[in-house]
Order: structure tokens, then C-alpha cells, then sequence
């Protein structure tokens, strides 16, 4: 049975504010639950209806709620059997940046397109990604939503980049209109790509830092494209085969 109190509270997650004070975040989906239970995060509470229960036994606390309430709770337009709170991970130690392919985010906004980029990179074989401290929030639930369960294999840091950009020594790769073709450059052992902003780019004060501009050679007459698809354009590239 689900308390008024408890919908409330399953409700203030929703909220940026509220998720960092508590330390949680919502994740909705049969397919988010089953890589979750089988994960090393932590879930505190899961919400399910009766059928999906009955055809899913789990060792967490878990509560039978209504199709009606589920709605009530979720993020979604058409919410999707099971709902489940957990815990965020706080100690993810320091990224380390020798022998991999990194992906830098210099205030990307859109919950979708950060989700997208997790999963491009999950796809890739890329396990970390560094994110501009005004870049949208990992745990965000459209984010959580985007990712199709691929948050859970890839980390996310919020840095100050001219910090961390600043200390690292390798090739440094920007996504720009005006940069050497894609299709020029070899894939990389190591190296760091950075995409910007969906409507502004990569900020002036990250630019010194490229090394590398690249871009991807345009056909049609389009003037962009999407942060994420364009990320996953550049990857495909990049990323050593």
C-alpha cells in the first residue's frame, strides 16, 4: 500500500534540489530494473505492479502499487510496470586518462542528449565521461531514461575543465565547423573529445586547449547537427576499431 506521504516523497525526487540532498535517483522500465537489480547500485525501494512481481522475484523492498498510482509517481507519459529508487554513487575516485578515449562536455543542456551520449558511449567502449560543472545532471531521470541502462557502465565527473583540460597531456579533440575532416583522422589510443554546448558550442575558454579541431564534412544544408549524433558520427571515427 502506497501512503500519500510516500508518493510525496517519491514526487520530490523529481527535483534536482531534492535528489542530491537525498543522494537518490528514479529509474523506470522493466528492462532499467533488471540491469539495476543485477548491478552494484544500490536500490533502496522498488515499485511495481502485482503482474510484474509475480513474474519477477527480487531480494529488495518492494511495494505492490496500482497501474494508477504508478502513474502518479512516474516521469514518464506512459509509465512501465516498475519503478525503483536508488542510491547515487558519490565515491567514483578520479578519472584516469592513459590508454583510453575520454568524452569532455563543455555545458551541454539537454537531458536527452546527455543520455544519448552515455549510451554512444557505452556503445564505444568508452567508460568515462567529464562533464562541465553546468552540464545537466547525471541522475536526472530523462537522462536515466536516455541512457537504456548504460549509466551504469559508464562514469560521469563534474570538473571545472580549464582545471582539468590544463593538467592532461594528449591529443585533444574539438567538435567544430571549421576543423579537419573526420574522415583525415586516424583512430586513437588515447585522447580526449570535446563536444559543446547544442546552441552555443565549445566555449571560448575551452578552445585554447584543442589541440585537434575536427568536423564532419558536410553534404546537404543542414547548419547542424545534434549533439549526440553528432558525437556518435565522431566516435565512429575516432575510436580505434
Amino acid at each position: 500500500m502506497l501512503s500519500k506521504n510516500e508518493l510525496k516523497y517519491i514526487q520530490s525526487l523529481c527535483q534536482k534540489k531534492q535528489r542530491a540532498q537525498e543522494g537518490l535517483f528514479l529509474a523506470e522500465g522493466p528492462k532499467l530494473a533488471r540491469e539495476l537489480l543485477n548491478s552494484d547500485y544500490q536500490v533502496e525501494k522498488l515499485y511495481a505492479t502485482e503482474e510484474w512481481l509475480a513474474d519477477n522475484k527480487v531480494d529488495v523492498d518492494a511495494t505492490v502499487v496500482t497501474e494508477i498510482e504508478l502513474g502518479k509517481m512516474s516521469t514518464l507519459q506512459t509509465p512501465n510496470e516498475v519503478l525503483l529508487m536508488c542510491r547515487q554513487k558519490t565515491d567514483l575516485g578520479e578519472p584516469a586518462f592513459k590508454n583510453k578515449v575520454s568524452i569532455v562536455l563543455d555545458g551541454l543542456q539537454d537531458p536527452g542528449n546527455l543520455g544519448t551520449i552515455i549510451r554512444i558511449a557505452d556503445w564505444f567502449g568508452i567508460s568515462q565521461i567529464i562533464a562541465s560543472e553546468d552540464t545537466v545532471e547525471f541522475y536526472n531521470p530523462k537522462v536515466i531514461q536516455s541512457t537504456m541502462g548504460s549509466f551504469i557502465r559508464v562514469k560521469c565527473w563534474y570538473r571545472n575543465l580549464t582545471e582539468i583540460l590544463s593538467s592532461i597531456n594528449m591529443p585533444i579533440y574539438g567538435a567544430l565547423l571549421k576543423g579537419q575532416s573526420i574522415n583525415q583522422i586516424s583512430p586513437l589510443k588515447e585522447g580526449i573529445l570535446i563536444i559543446g554546448n547544442e546552441s552555443k558550442g565549445i566555449r571560448e575558454t575551452t578552445l585554447p586547449f584543442i589541440t585537434k579541431a575536427v568536423t564532419i564534412p558536410r553534404i546537404g544544408q543542414a547548419e547542424s547537427l545534434n549533439a549526440a549524433v553528432a558525437t556518435g558520427i565522431l566516435l565512429s571515427h575516432l575510436c580505434e576499431k
